[in-house]
């Protein structure tokens, strides 16, 4: 019997929700370096902006098109726009508590840090923010009067603004405003002349602030306010129009005029200006946001960063190179001719990765290189030998997704630069966004063809490999090659989805492979037999496989997920779910990889790849999920999850009220997953090293002995 949604399936954006409070818990927590909360609560802020954006937007989207069916949990769009206005002033409030009660003050103690506004400075530190305000600052400003013949500038989505109220020193009844645009394109904080030890900063806005009067001298200001504004950003894309590049362009542009979902506000702020401001961009109370400020969190991000300040941030986890499996390899092709390679990043390197294509890229025995690219890094090394690859006569093949949201005009960019080279190039596929990770090099050897391949969890993107946590494997089995030669023809051609010998893709073979391999364990657990799913994903949405997995828990089934983000599934409910876990590994680096496990009957299976279970994940794109079948490497994967099952540090269990709690360290040791598998490809390394320097040393004798 199917259970009752309504009672145990949890809204999709309300469980969001919940994951940037398990952000927000790390910016809290007393125990992790100060500069690494600043760049936790950075991270909550940005997290917010993008659920505003797209989520909000979209739910917002419903309502004023009087779409009122409910959703799997029962609520409507109004209800969930309601709750959402609750639980998302509650957080911005949670943010600002985290920053001024315990953050700041603790920054100050620590580091001797603070910031200061410019009525609190001393003579030097005012004579500094003088200079910089004439010399670099002024030359930006563009200060914009808003009147009946000037109307309300069209302000950049997430753009940081002052707005002025003004009377005229000539007519001092006449009321008007000004909007002044803090420029993004200087940094924003500026570093002060000391206070004896205290290294101090302010904030560009303040600096603005304070020399408002040399902008406005015919004026006397009445009120400033700080305010940001958050967009709709959710494109609507023409699939079928004729020329879809420029159709992506035409979107871009649509979005930085997207209908306002947020307006913040500096706490306090001068009554006529609100009004002004919510007047000017039609935006209702509930949509306003006042806040003790600053705007915009973001920027914590890169005061994390600051010079000097490496002792108060996470020891770096630096990567092994090369990664254990690659050891004594100098040739990339030799090494996965010996057998499979697996890959974890970002403990071990990326670079293998960047070689597998450059050196195709070089190997005059190479034929062809065929890739999938959904985000890629700014100046990205895989790019530019895709270019020398072509550019040496090889046949490139690239799928280049245009749709991947909010990377956009970054993949515009390196599909035409691509295409420039000679590459040929896919933009994606109507209807569905490709966002399977495989690369596939094609190489005339001795014995005939051979196909190498590269399979991952994770974008191509040398930046993101750093903190992302992400599984790769390199492989020359031949019917995996046959499988992504097939899977290859799919994506660039016209041809039928075939069946695959390994590979399970979406939208076509993916949810009824999931289906039937849960259906088979609810099977094993009724015969008696050993039974067992543990999934590790980054959102359980999925409706249909919520189900499943209720009824797998109830036949017996013993259910352990791993879910970083949302998860729609409630564990621990009694009669329903009482056999499922599920955890949140928040921490040092983003949790990134998805593998499946199946007990199956006591001869497990392992499988990992690039979709998460979500709908958009199983029926509406190009995913790839493959097992992994070389024992040894298999092996690996089940200790990865095993670790990440060990986590005491980082992990949070899911209660049944859908509430998150730290693991009871009461009796139990204290385990980072995260700095486990870090540690292990540390010691892995050491362990090569040292069997390399004992081996014993082979004389080089002459032909003739």
């Amino acid at each position: 019997m199917a259970p009752d949604k309504k009672k145990f399936y949890y809204n999709r954006e309300l469980s969001w929700m919940d994951f940037n409070a398990r952000v927000l818990e790390e910016a809290q927590k007393k125990d992790n370096p100060i500069m690494e909360r600043l760049r936790f609560l950075a991270i909550t802020g940005s997290n917010l902006d993008e659920f505003f954006m797209v989520r909000v937007a979209g739910v917002s989207n419903q309502v004023n098109a009087g779409y009122t069916k409910p959703d799997a949990s029962g609520l409507t769009p109004k209800e969930l726009l309601n709750e959402l206005d609750k639980k998302t002033h509650a957080f911005m409030e949670k943010q600002y508590s985290c920053l001024y009660r315990s953050i700041l003050p603790m920054l100050k103690k620590q580091a001797d840090i603070e910031f200061i506004t410019p009525d609190k400075m001393t003579d030097a530190q005012k004579r500094h923010i003088d200079a910089y305000f004439h010399q670099v600052l002024f030359p930006v400003l563009t200060p914009l009067a808003v009147d009946s013949s000037r109307p309300f500038p069209m302000l950049a989505n997430k753009s940081l603004n002052l707005a002025v109220r003004l009377t005229s020193k000539d007519d001092p009844g006449e009321k008007c405003f000004a909007v002044v645009q803090v420029p993004a394109i200087l940094p924003r904080f500026t570093e002060l002349p000391k206070i004896g030890e205290t290294r101090c900063f302010v904030l560009l806005e303040d600096i603005i602030t304070a020399y408002l009067e040399e902008l406005f001298e015919l004026h006397e200001i009445k009120a400033v306010c700080p305010f940001r504004i958050t967009r709709n950003s959710d494109l609507t894309i023409d699939e079928e129009a004729d020329d879809f590049m420029y159709e992506i362009e035409k979107s871009i542009k649509r979005r930085k005029r997207g209908r306002p979902v947020r307006l913040e506000l500096i706490q306090h702020a001068d009554k006529d200006t609100r009004k002004f401001l919510m007047k000017t961009m039609e935006i209702g109370d509930s949509e306003v946001y006042e806040v003790p400020g600053p705007l915009d969190l973001t920027f914590f991000s890169k005061f994390a960063n600051l010079p000097g300040c490496d002792h108060l941030c996470f020891a770096p986890i630096r990567p092994t190179t090369p990664a254990g499996d690659f050891w004594g390899y100098t040739d990339i092709f030799e090494a996965i001719r010996d057998g499979d390679r697996l890959v974890h990043h970002p403990y071990e390197t990326f670079d293998h990765v960047v070689q597998f294509i450059a050196q195709a890229a070089e190997d005059e025995n190479v034929l062809a290189i065929k890739q999938t690219l959904y985000r890629v890094s700014g100046n990205s090394p895989i790019i530019a030998s895709l270019i020398k690859a072509a550019e040496n006569g090889k046949q490139v093949t690239v799928l280049v997704e245009l749709k991947a949201r909010f990377d956009e005009e970054n993949n515009i960019n390196w599909a035409r630069k691509l295409e420039k080279a000679g590459c040929h190039v896919i933009y994606g596929l109507t209807g569905l966004k490709t966002h399977c990770k495989i690369a596939l090099v094609v190489r005339r050897e001795e014995d005939g063809i051979r196909r190498y391949l590269h399979l991952g969890t994770g974008n191509y993107n040398d930046s993101t490999a750093k903190i992302y946590t992400d599984l790769g494997l390199f492989t020359c089995n031949a019917q995996y090659g046959s499988d992504a030669s097939s899977l290859f023809n799919v994506i660039t051609g016209y041809s039928r989805p075939p069946e695959y010998k390994h590979f399970i893709v979406a939208p076509h073979g993916m949810r009824s492979f999931f289906v039937y391999m849960i259906r088979r364990e609810i099977e094993n657990a009724k015969d008696g037999l050993p039974s067992g799913i543990t999934v590790k994903v980054n959102s359980l949405v999925d409706p249909e496989l919520i189900d499943l997995l209720y009824e797998a828990s109830q036949a017996g089934v013993q259910i352990k997920l791993i879910v970083r983000g949302i998860c729609c599934l409630i564990p621990g409910i009694p009669g329903v779910s009482e056999n499922i876990t599920v955890m949140s590994i928040v921490g040092q680096l983003l949790e990134h990889s998805r593998i499946f496990r199946f007990e199956n009957g006591g001869s497990p299976r392992i499988y990992v790849g690039s979709a998460d279970w979500m709908p958009r994940n199983l029926d509406r794109r190009i995913e790839l999920v493959f097992p992994i079948e070389d024992e040894k490497q298999k092996a690996r994967a089940f200790s990865i999850l095993d670790t990440m099952l060990s986590d005491t540090t980082n992990a949070r269990y899911m209660q049944s009220d859908t509430s998150y709690v730290h693991v009871d360290l009461r009796g139990k040791q204290k385990i980072s997953s995260q700095l486990n598998f870090y540690h292990e490809a540390q010691e892995r390394l050491k362990e090569l090293q040292a069997i390399e320097k004992d081996s014993i040393l082979i004389p080089i004798h002459s032909a003739e002995e």
